[in-house]
């Protein structure tokens, strides 16, 4: 049997950065990914918003990690020749029980560590965007879009430079974990079993089913899975904005939001619902409600002008109704098998945060 030091699951942007940092600490790392290229589920399939950090919870490991990760993320687009464009946000109250909620809002934001926030009269926030229509806005400078697949070029490249290597097309189909020893079963054309000391798990969609298949990992210490669907919509013609749209939020979620990316492409998004499996099929029909939804805010909108887009999945941990789930980063201090690290429910801001989760993780793995 094989052995390296490192054993990382999952090659998507939260993988990769785990990776790239554990190769620098100068740790022996091989990545095992089960598809034929790199970041093709979540990675793949969001919305590319470098988030500023405003909604979550103060003191959470969401709040804390895209915060910190943020301002990493910056400067590291800078260095490595990633696009992005620091474009900024404005979150829109259409009514006037919402412009009540504005000021919350910008207190939580300033709780965890966001700069610059600015609350906003309609007037103002209508000289930043003419065709907005508002009460009251809130703007959030620091909110910025990227190209996700250069970012995960960057990461794999730093990566593969500190010596790491990629393993594509090797599903980790199983293992065994405890007693002083980590192996893992590693299906594909080149099936083997290899073992390591250090087992990252950052499988994404499937990093819980993954915990439960290696034998001798508590299961009580494994979540349940639950995944949440949201589909995009795309504008037909370049929309008379430059910064990012989005309503105040409400009970459940961030309401129907307006994001573009870097060619200066709408999406308007995303329409949430809970399934079993993973299925990305767009269905037209759910566009038809999005259209009084952004019209709250943007008048303008003609009809006909959405287009079904694309889906992405998050993983979440409770379902739905439940209060809002943390990131869940799962060391031996928590689970007591020694060398084992989970990441579970890294849904959004995880892209924001990776580099921050990425140290996170080193440092657990280190113990």
């Amino acid at each position: 049997m094989e052995t390296v030091d490192c054993v990382v699951v999952g090659a998507g942007v939260i993988g990769l950065a785990v990776t790239r940092a554990l190769a620098q600490a100068g740790r022996e790392v091989i990545v095992l990914e089960a598809e034929a290229a790199t970041g093709t589920q979540i990675s793949s399939r969001n919305s590319e918003v470098i988030h500023a950090g405003i909604y979550y919870p103060r003191g959470s490991l969401m709040a804390r990690l895209c915060v910190a990760g943020r301002r990493r993320l910056y400067p590291y687009c800078a260095g490595h020749g990633v696009p992005h464009r620091r474009c900024g946000k404005l979150i829109v109250a259409t009514s006037d029980r919402e412009a009540e909620l504005v000021d919350g809002i910008a207190a939580r934001a300033e709780a965890n560590g966001v700069e610059a926030m600015q609350v906003l009269t309609a007037a103002e926030a209508r000289t930043l965007e003419p065709n907005l229509s508002c009460t009251a806005a809130l703007l959030s400078p620091a909110t910025g879009i990227i190209d996700s697949h250069a970012l995960m070029l960057a990461l794999q490249a730093d990566a593969e430079t500190a010596g790491a290597v990629i393993a594509l097309r090797s599903p980790v189909e199983g293992g065994q974990v405890g007693g002083g020893r980590i192996e893992v079963a590693v299906g594909g054309a080149a099936a083997m079993r290899l073992g390591c000391r250090t087992l990252v798990n950052a499988a994404g969609l499937h990093a819980p089913a993954l915990a439960g298949r290696l034998a001798g990992f508590p299961k009580h210490h494994v979540p349940a899975a639950y995944f949440a669907k949201g589909s995009y919509f795309t504008l037909s013609g370049r929309a008379p904005f430059s910064r990012l749209i989005y309503p105040v939020p409400e009970p459940g979620g961030l309401g129907v939001h307006l994001t573009l990316d870097l060619a200066g492409q709408a999406r308007f998004g995303p329409d949430v619902e809970w399934v079993e499996r993973l299925e990305y099929r767009v269905d037209p029909a759910r566009g038809e409600r999005f259209y009084a939804a952004v019209r709250r805010y943007w008048p303008g909108l003609r009809d006909g002008a959405l287009q079904p887009g694309h889906a992405g999945i998050r993983p979440k941990l409770a379902p739905p109704g439940a209060p809002e789930q943390d990131f869940l980063l799962q060391g031996p201090a928590v689970h007591g098998v020694p060398g084992v690290v989970n990441l579970f429910g890294i849904e959004s801001p995880g892209l924001t945060a990776c580099l921050a989760l990425a140290d996170a993780v080193r440092e657990l793995a280190s113990g």
